[in-house]
């Protein structure tokens, strides 16, 4: 077998098994990175009370609730699928927010979990990874063939193109899937509570909320009902790289066009 076809079959090989991987262990890695913890039932009865409420009326399995020790009002839902799925809301979110607008919060998550968003959240990251491993085998193995004297010029064009692209391509699919469903789980969420006004008034707190999230990570942002990452200048280094690849809409936009339902 030629460098050329074997650095395909294991790029592929390689791929194949971080999707699966991910598939598996995606929540796990996700609520690790947040520093989530479990929520005691008997700590947050009313966090409870009202995911089973949600989940009675849109007809889901309940899920893993966690909780994140953070200022910062904020929220995500992941797993693979409704079976095997965790919300995950940070103290500042149960502090700041009245019933109406935290059950707004967590329609919208539980709306993801119904969409399988979080599975295609899951398989965009592992689409990041998978570019990633086949830019650096292209170059590894193109550079053998030369060494060889056997060419290997296509394949090095290949793997540099997808070293200087891959980032980029990475990103974009992550902005494209996570607004278009952040939007879509703002609907369907104010259908689950059929009262749009109480998550309307959760995303003009977190509009005008200017705490962020201390653990926040780029590789679990778009999982956030909103972006977690510093967006303006006085929260934090780079906040203009994170306001030109945000995974998610204008809550501004968002918020109208709830208001429009």
């Amino acid at each position: 077998m030629k460098f050329g076809s074997g650095a395909i079959v294991l790029a592929v090989l390689v791929a194949g098994g971080m999707a699966f991987a991910s598939y598996w262990t995606s929540d796990r890695i996700a609520l690790a990175v947040s520093g989530a913890r479990p929520a005691p039932e008997e700590e947050f009865t009313r966090l409870h009370n009202l995911v089973e409420g949600l989940c009675l009326s849109g007809a889901l399995p309940k899920p893993r609730i966690y909780v994140i020790e953070d200022d910062a009002p904020n929220a995500f839902a992941t797993g693979r699928d409704p079976d095997h799925a965790a919300i995950a809301v940070t103290t500042g979110l149960l502090a700041k927010m009245n019933r109406a607008e935290l059950e707004g919060v967590l329609a919208h998550e539980l709306a993801h979990i119904k969409n399988y968003d979080t599975l295609v959240a899951t398989l965009a990251v592992t689409m990041v990874g998978a570019i990633a491993i086949v830019s650096d085998l292209s170059m590894r193995f193109s550079g053998r063939r030369h060494s060889d004297r056997e060419g290997g010029g296509p394949l090095a064009v290949v793997g540099a193109l997808l070293l200087v692209f891959g980032p980029f391509l990475a990103q974009l699919m992550q902005y494209a899937v996570s607004r278009n469903r952040e939007s879509l789980a703002d609907a369907r969420g104010a259908e689950l509570t059929r009262y749009p006004a109480g998550l309307i008034s959760a995303l003009e707190k977190l509009r005008d909320d200017q705490t962020v999230v201390s653990a926040h990570s780029r590789a679990t942002a778009h999982l956030w009902i909103e972006s977690p990452l510093p967006r303006r200048k006085s929260e934090g280094r780079f906040a203009w790289l994170n306001r030109m690849y945000d995974t998610h809409p204008p809550l501004e936009e968002r918020i109208d066009r709830l208001r429009q339902l």
